[in-house]
Parts: C-alpha cells; structure tokens; sequence
C-alpha cells in the first residue's frame, strides 16, 4: 500500500515505521478511494464525515463538522507530488487571488492563523507601548493578544445588544490622546457599523484594523468584510465556513505597507522580492517571524473556495430553517432570535438564540445534550479575564457585554448539515419549552 509522509517537511514515499515520528499522513490509496466515491455520486460531493460520512441517529448531533467537499485530497497529493509543500506555493497563489478577487482587494497574504494575522496588523500600525486600542470585551482572546504582544494597553468598550459588536455610539468617548487603533470585531459574520467607526477613526487620525475571523465572505453595503479599514483579518479554522484546518489570511488596499507586510511575513526577510526576481539575493532586513502556511493546507482550502457558493447556499439554508422554525418562541417571547441590520449581509457563521438568563441557557444545554444535540455558549468578556484585567481596562459601563454573553447559545451550524438533524434541534428546543 503506498503512503505520502505530508508533514514535517518531507515530501518523499517512506516506511511508515521509519517515520513513527511524523503525525500527519496521508495513505493516497484511502484518499482515491473516498475521491472515487464521491465521483460515483455524480460530480462534486456533498459535505462528508471523515472517515466515514454515515451518520447513526444514536450518534451525538455535533456542534461543527469541519467543511470538506470531497477534493480537498487530490489537491493535496498535487502539492505533494509537486514536491512543494511549504509556503507560498501554488495552492497559496491561488488562494490569495481567488481572496482578491472576489473580496475587490489588493493585498492578501494567507497566514498560519487568524490569530497571526492579526499580530501582523498590529505590528503594520505601529503600535507600541503607551498606545491603546480600543476594542470589544466579547471577542476571542486573538483579538487583545495581537495588541498586547506589542505592548498596548487594551480599551474595552460594550457591545450593541441586537449584534453583539461594538457600540459605534461608544468609541469616540473612549478616544485618548494615547489612542492609536480601533479593532471592530465583526460577530457571527454580521457586519458593524463601518461608516460611523471609519468616521471616527478619520476625525481622530486612527488606525482600523478589522478582526472579520467569522466574516468571510460577508459584507458591509457591498464591501467584503476586512477589507474597509486599514487592515482585515480571516480565519480558515476548522469552525469556520471554509477551512484549512489552522489558517488565516491578512487583507489590505495600502501599497505602503505590501513591502513591510511581505518582511514580516518572511521571517524579516525580503525573499518575497528576491522570488520575484527583484533582487539577486535576500538577507534580513528587518524584525519578522514565520506567517507562512504549508500549501498543503492551501490545498486543502482550495478545494472549499471552488465550492464557496455551495457552501454558502447550505449553510444559508440552516440559518433560514432554523430562523424560520423558531420564530414561534421568539414571538411567544421564550428566546430572541439573531438581528441583521439592513447595511449587513451576513454569512451563516453561526446561528444563536438568546435565552432568559443563564440558568435557563444551561438547562437548554443539558436537555439538548441528553438528546444527542451539542450545543455551546460562546466567549467569556475579556475584561472578566485575569489577562484582560491586567492589560486593559472596560470604558464606561459594562451594559450589555457580560449580561448578553450569558445568555447566548450556538446551535449546531455546519456545510452539509441534513434537513432531519436541522428538524431534531428545533423540535428538541420547542420541546423543551413546551414540556
């Protein structure tokens, strides 16, 4: 049987019993094998469970399912047999193109995280000790770190109840001499009030940076997502709707940073233009570290951008049965349904209902989980956190940001999610209001 060794660096046929060092591998003859199934299907594939993609009604209903459309294997045996599995390889190109294309922007450089990308925005502002940032308490931790590796001080501001983003009426308030960068946090891939931040950030002379992790593909009256402020940055995790596994991307329109950006990217180095045939040899030129992602998770994410209307229609699909079929309680007042504002057209990251209180929130939790349906609640405000205490601080009242994140739960939301399991989470939540 014949296997490719794909991580590690080594892109050679081995004995898997000289390699037990390597954990990630490929065994191309199983990857044919679920390729050929999917092409006797007829054409692209519907999403699957690896290693199998039955699904028993006895199983746990899970709360995500990384996105897989069925080519994602012969993509990256190409890049494998290509003998080009580390960085800025083929698959990467195409990513980064496809991004700028259809987001209409100039500059995209996939990185190894959401979370790296954020590092390199922060870094693209110039941000350093004694400046702050003003940001939302509810986001993921990523968001502060890559401020708080540079040494700013972290200005939480609450949150719009309908959105949970960041109040717009809030920012300006918090504006200090020491202000350098606004961070937007766009939630579920509902946009925030864009006009009235980038606005804000004129008046003030202030930097944007837009953690669009969950806004792929989103948009704000007609502009992706990440691509408004000075910087954006994406996440292709495996909750996310597309997906390499760990990855992310960092967007921008401004010539003036391409060179610094691509630096920083390159370990410090300006082999991006010597690649380019700009230079006839590079050399460290500046601070930077290692952004760059493996082409095989490039190639793994390639297949899933192929197929992002796909994609898109199916996860749609749930949001819009799951908003349509409980609409009931929402009007009965048993739980508060998702708010989109005009100016936004979101992506199906996510769908969340809000529930009374906490107590209720964890009731519904065990119920559903005693029926096979996992479910979870959602970030814990950072500025509740001991890491949050100490690198920042909440401005003004904490309104909304702690009291609606304890109300909050995700339901289950991923590409491929059959129409019985959408039925088994809506009957299971209005039975439990209903017993």
């Amino acid at each position: 049987m014949k296997r490719f060794i794909v991580g590690g660096g080594v892109n050679s046929n081995a004995d898997l019993t000289e390699k037990r060092s390597f954990t990630i591998i490929v065994n191309v003859d199983l990857c044919l094998l679920v390729i050929s199934r999917f092409a006797a299907r007829g054409g692209d594939a519907p999403a699957a469970r690896l290693p199998e993609d039955i699904e028993r009604e006895n199983e746990m209903l899970d709360f995500n399912v990384p996105p897989f459309t069925g080519r994602e294997f012969e993509y990256m045996r190409q890049a494998v047999e290509a003998g080009k599995i580390s960085g800025d390889g083929r698959f990467t190109r195409q990513c980064s193109e496809w991004m700028s294309k259809r987001f209409q922007v100039s500059h995209v450089l996939l990185t190894t995280s959401c979370t790296h990308g954020l590092e390199m925005a922060a870094r693209l502002t110039g941000i350093g000790p004694g400046d702050e940032v003003i940001l939302p308490s509810y986001t993921f931790c990523s968001t502060a770190d890559a401020f708080v590796q540079c040494g700013a001080t972290l200005v939480f501001v609450d949150v719009r109840p309908d959105t949970m983003n960041i109040d717009e009426r809030l920012i300006e308030d918090a504006v200090t001499e020491r202000t350098k960068v606004i961070a937007p946090v766009h939630y579920a891939g509902v946009a925030c009030a864009m006009d009235e931040i980038m606005d804000i950030a004129k008046r003030h002379s202030l930097q944007v940076v837009e953690d669009a992790a969950q806004g792929v593909d989103a948009y704000y009256k007609g502009r992706a997502l990440g691509t408004i402020g000075d910087f954006g940055c994406y996440s292709f995790h495996e909750t996310k709707n597309f997906s390499m596994g760990e990855g992310g991307a960092v967007v921008f329109n401004r010539d003036d940073k391409i060179e610094e950006a691509e630096i920083l990217r390159e370990k410090g180095t300006n082999r991006s233009k010597f690649f380019r045939g700009q230079i006839d040899k590079y050399t460290w030129v500046s601070y930077g570290s290692s952004y760059l992602p493996s082409d095989m998770n490039a190639a793994y994410l390639w297949a899933q951008f192929e197929s992002a209307d796909r994609i898109n229609a199916d996860r749609m699909a749930t949001y819009e049965f799951y908003h349509e079929s409980l609409k009931d309680l929402a009007d009965r007042e048993y739980l508060e349904q998702p708010f989109v504002p005009e100016y936004a057209k979101h992506n199906a990251h996510m769908y969340y209902i809000k529930l009374e209180d906490e107590p209720t929130r964890a009731a519904l939790i065990e119920y559903l989980h005693e029926r096979q349906i996992h479910t979870v609640f959602h970030y814990v405000p950072l500025h509740s956190a001991p890491a949050g205490r100490q690198f920042g601080r909440f401005h003004g009242e904490d309104r909304y940001t702690t009291k609606e994140s304890e109300r909050l739960l995700r339901l289950p939301m991923f590409y491929g999610l059959k129409q019985e399991q959408r039925e088994k989470v809506v009957e299971a939540i209005h039975a439990f209001f209903t017993k």
